[in-house]
């Protein structure tokens, strides 16, 4: 079980490696070589690929505003940026980042899944988070505090 634990919070951190590469890279090239910030309309940020169905686009703070389909669904965050639907969840859900990936606004993933079967991903991310810190952390506070009480002669 300590090796499931440590390789998952190992992958995730590369996950989180990854996805700061990517993001970097996000919107910074043109023809002249200076580089700068711009997302072309119609453009997914993680994907770079064409967003052709504006009609399918779901707002993340409301409802959909059309009905199901067998196209992949469009979503729109809070900041106006238009996402894959696949894109938008690798991005949150593989990559543990709750911003958008063009401008760092935050996604409030609670509005994101809004079926109970989509969320069980939030509570493993902050379970994981929890056993980092139990893991990585703990020990190294519990030695810090007895080495700075052995120091004061407080034993």
């Amino acid at each position: 079980m300590f090796y499931g634990v440590y390789y998952g919070v190992l992958g995730r951190d590369f996950a989180h490696i990854c996805t700061d590469r990517m993001a970097s890279r996000i919107g910074y090239y043109t023809p002249d070589g200076l580089p700068k910030k711009h997302l072309e309309d119609g453009v997914c940020a993680v994907c770079g690929g064409r967003l052709d169905d504006s009609e399918h686009v779901h707002e993340v703070e409301v409802k959909s505003l059309t009905g199901e389909s067998d196209d992949e669904k469009l979503y729109k965050l809070s900041c106006g940026h238009v996402f894959h639907e696949w894109c938008i969840r690798g991005w949150v859900v593989v990559g543990k980042l709750q911003t958008c990936p063009y401008c760092k606004e935050r996604v409030d993933l609670q509005r994101m899944f809004k079926n109970p079967w989509e969320k069980p991903h939030l509570f493993y991310g902050k379970l994981l988070d929890w056993i980092r810190y139990l893991v990585c952390w703990q020990p190294l506070i519990v030695t810090a505090v007895q080495g700075i009480t052995t120091w004061l002669g407080l034993e």
